[in-house]
Order: structure tokens, then C-alpha cells, then sequence
């Protein structure tokens, strides 16, 4: 049998209610009572009960993860400032990905009902009726790069149409005046956002914006998608790839034509994943900080967990800079 409260309390010296209110940062309690009820709970090695402990305070002390995949440096820097936050207040995570079908993302919703206190959803297929229809009323929910038409919920989402855009600039200032896209996935807001940002910019320097090659935000993706740009006569002198992921496929597709990048064609990228500064020549990329989003998401979960609902919906978008590196230097 483990330490319990009440042996806590004799300890210390003080009653169970007290030790309750010190070991859930709970209620009003001098400091020396705290310290006191501190060292008795450490001198004791005393392990609070988790089940009980989300008993008597109604929580699960679990946030919910919801990702369209678990694959690749950008997920993995989402989770990691997700967890990066959540341990810091002492909650756990629940992580369920690839919902390719409504039906799989309900079933995870589903899955987690009850057993969270908020959820952090990332998803390109959701909408609100899904939402609704398989959640509580009144969870907390914070949306990761989902584009609802709604303000229920808080949201956060990557300003990738003016990222977009100044890549393009950048590459037309080191005098690129014709450069192709590989997009992301067809459907996807951001993939759509990063395309918008790439044509606009183009035609507003009235150049060629139609070369624009299908892609699905994987490096397999952006090495076939380069192999198809570099047969074109006159070839382009930059390639854009609309993630990193895809940007790194097109330079190894670039390198075994036998060219150099960026001296026979510059390659760039988005997000910024950690890999980037790495690969040779090292990416320019549009940076966004990613582990930063994750960390943001759930400090805004938890203060709508803490206000009980009570508190007007957050809204945001991230501001985006260039990484300029040595892909991008050559000339057109």
C-alpha cells in the first residue's frame, strides 16, 4: 500500500483538506503551511492517485491530439511543443492520426470522448458538424490550420499566402523570372493559400504563373514533380516546393539530372522543418515556427479550460519570415 493523504496530513500536522488544497495548487494556504505540507509529502514519498485526483477535480488531466499524420519532421515538431507545454502543467497527451475518411475521424472523436479535458485538432478534412455531432458541449477546442467558417472555436492558423509571396520576391530580387510550384495536396487550405500567394505575386511582376505541378506535401511527391519541371523547354530557374519535404525530393531529383543548386537552378521550400539548415546545399525556406504552435495551442487549451468556457474565442494567425540559405543563391 502507497503513502496516503491522511498519513500526509498527521505528518505535517495539518488536515487532509489542506494537504488536498497544497497538492492541487487549490484554494488559499499560507506559504509556510505549503512548504511544510511539501516536505512532508517528499519526506513520506507520497504519490498523489491519479484517478482519484481527476475525481475530486472533475479532470482527466489528458489533452487530445488530433493530426492527419504522425509522419514527417513537421508533425513531429508539432507534437513536440505540444508535449513540451502539456508536461510543463502536468497533463498527458492522446494522439490519434491519419483520419483519411469522415468516418475514421469520427471514430477518433468518439474514442476520445470522456477521457479529455480539450482538445488540439489538426486536420484538413474537418468540419463543425463533425465537431458537434461527436464531442461534448462545451469542450475546449483549439483548431491547428482547420478552416472552418466558424468562431467557436479557437483557432491557429499559418499566414501561408503572404509567406508565399514574399518567396517569390526573394527569388525575382536574385533575378528568377521563371520559377514552377509543386502544390500540396488538392483540397488542402494551405497547399490552396501557398498557391494564391505564388500566382498573385508572379502576375503582379506580369510574369508566367502556369507552371504549377501536382504534388502531395511528401518527398517522393516533389522528386517526381521536379523530374516533370526539368523536361520543360526553357527550363524554369527556380523550383518552389510547397512544403520542405517536397523542396528536399526536388533537389535530389535536380541533382541526379546532373545540375547544381543552386548554380544551374534554385530550389526553395516552406516551413522550416529542423532538417532544413542540414541538407546541401542548405534550404531557403519560408520559416514558421512549428514546435511554437504547438506550445501556443495547448497554453490557449488550457486557459479555456481554466475559464470554463467563459472567455471570447481566440483567433490567430502566424506570421511567416524567410530563411534565406544557399539553395536559393543562383543565378537565372
Amino acid at each position: 500500500m502507497g503513502v496516503t493523504i491522511k498519513e500526509v496530513a498527521q505528518h505535517a500536522g495539518v488536515s487532509t483538506a489542506t494537504v488536498s488544497r497544497v497538492l492541487n495548487d487549490s484554494g488559499s494556504v499560507n506559504e509556510a503551511t505549503r512548504l511544510k505540507v511539501k516536505a512532508a509529502a517528499h519526506a513520506l514519498k507520497y504519490k498523489p492517485n491519479a484517478v482519484a485526483r481527476s475525481l475530486i477535480m472533475s479532470k482527466t488531466y489528458t489533452v487530445g491530439v488530433l493530426l492527419p499524420d504522425l509522419y514527417g519532421e513537421f508533425f513531429s515538431e508539432v507534437i513536440r511543443g505540444i508535449d513540451q507545454r502539456a508536461r510543463h502543467s502536468r497533463y498527458h497527451l492522446l494522439v490519434s492520426s491519419s483520419h483519411a475518411t469522415p468516418a475514421e475521424l469520427e471514430a477518433a472523436l468518439l474514442a476520445m470522448s470522456g477521457r479529455i479535458d480539450g482538445l488540439i485538432v489538426m486536420s484538413p478534412d474537418l468540419d463543425a458538424q463533425t465537431l458537434e455531432a461527436n464531442l461534448p458541449t462545451g469542450l475546449p477546442i483549439v483548431l491547428l490550420n482547420c478552416y472552418l467558417k466558424s468562431e467557436v472555436y479557437d483557432s491557429i492558423n499559418i499566414d501561408n499566402y503572404h509567406g508565399a509571396r514574399s518567396m517569390v520576391e526573394h527569388l525575382h530580387a536574385h533575378g528568377h523570372r521563371r520559377m514552377a510550384l509543386i502544390r500540396g495536396a488538392a483540397g488542402n487550405y494551405d497547399a490552396d493559400e501557398r498557391l494564391r500567394g505564388f500566382q498573385e505575386a508572379l502576375e503582379s511582376y506580369g510574369l508566367d504563373a502556369s507552371l504549377v505541378f501536382e504534388g502531395s506535401f511528401t518527398e517522393e511527391s516533389g522528386y517526381q514533380a521536379a523530374r516533370r519541371i526539368l523536361e520543360i523547354s526553357p527550363r524554369p530557374t527556380a523550383i518552389f516546393g510547397s512544403n520542405d519535404s517536397m523542396a528536399i525530393g526536388a533537389m535530389q531529383a535536380v541533382q541526379e539530372a546532373g545540375l547544381r543548386v543552386p548554380n544551374d537552378i534554385a530550389v526553395v521550400g516552406f516551413d522550416d522543418i529542423p532538417v532544413a539548415r542540414y541538407v546541401n546545399p542548405a534550404l531557403t525556406t519560408v520559416h514558421v515556427s512549428i514546435s511554437d504552435m504547438g506550445r501556443r495551442s495547448v497554453q490557449m487549451l488550457l486557459d479555456a479550460i481554466e475559464k470554463n468556457e467563459i472567455y471570447e474565442r481566440i483567433q490567430e494567425v502566424l506570421p511567416t519570415t524567410l530563411a534565406v540559405r544557399a539553395s536559393s543563391g543562383g543565378h537565372a
